[in-house]
Parts: C-alpha cells; sequence; structure tokens
C-alpha cells in the first residue's frame, strides 16, 4: 500500500467524521443519537479506532514535532498558492475542505514515513522484536 492509498484513508477517516456536507458522522450522530444511540457509538468507536492506528503510527514514526514541521510546510504550500491566486479563502466551505487536506496530509506522512526512512536509509524502524 503506497503513500496515495494511506493519505487517501486518512481523507476518509477525517471526511467521514466531519466535513461541510450533511453526509458525515457528526451530522448524523446529532440527528440520530435519540432514537439510535447504539449504532451512533458503534460507529464512534470504530472512527476513534481509526484515529487511535493513525495518531498512534504517526507520533511514533514522526513525533509531535515531525507533525508540527509537516503541518507548517503544507499550510506553507497553502499560503504559497493563496499568495499567487490559485486559491481564495472567501469561502468557508473550501476552508474547511483545505483544512481536511492539510490534517489528512500530516497523518498519511506520518503513517508512510517509516517505509519512506527504510527506503532512504536501509534501516529498519522496530519497536517490538520477539527475538
Amino acid at each position: 500500500m503506497g503513500f496515495l492509498a494511506r493519505w487517501v484513508a486518512a481523507f476518509g477517516l477525517l471526511a467521514l467524521t466531519f466535513n461541510p456536507t450533511e453526509w458525515n458522522y457528526l451530522a448524523w450522530a446529532r440527528a440520530n443519537a435519540g432514537g439510535q444511540m447504539p449504532l451512533t457509538i458503534l460507529l464512534g468507536l470504530l472512527l476513534m479506532v481509526g484515529y487511535i492506528i493513525y495518531l498512534r503510527a504517526t507520533l511514533r514514526s514522526i513525533g509531535a514535532f515531525g507533525m508540527i514541521m509537516v503541518l507548517a510546510i503544507v499550510g506553507s504550500a497553502i499560503w504559497v498558492l493563496k499568495d499567487n491566486g490559485v486559491l481564495s479563502f472567501e469561502d468557508p466551505t473550501l476552508n474547511i475542505w483545505i483544512a481536511l487536506v492539510a490534517l489528512s496530509m500530516v497523518l498519511g506522512i506520518g503513517l508512510s514515513w517509516s517505509h519512506v526512512r527504510r527506503r532512504l536509509s536501509g534501516q529498519a524502524d522496530m519497536d517490538d522484536v520477539d527475538e
């Protein structure tokens, strides 16, 4: 599974949780929590598992400082696009999508970093060794 698949999965996780349309977990949970509480809790827990997997892998591979650096790089790229007139921050809906892309980039890079590091350096990251 390459970086693109990991990034798309991170974007999907974030967009399923919240996006500017009505097709997201938070809007659905607000509307249906009273009548479908068990399903609301189940879906919330499944989303939480996804976040735990992504955040734990990201923190282990690039750490908090690395997350800040990736977010700063993505933010700087957005700033360059804004400065060159490619992006406009007039539309709040577009701003939310941009934020989702930026955050998903951090999670996608964090989940992929061990693979990139291994290819660049030839060294594998190992936390638990059974031998």
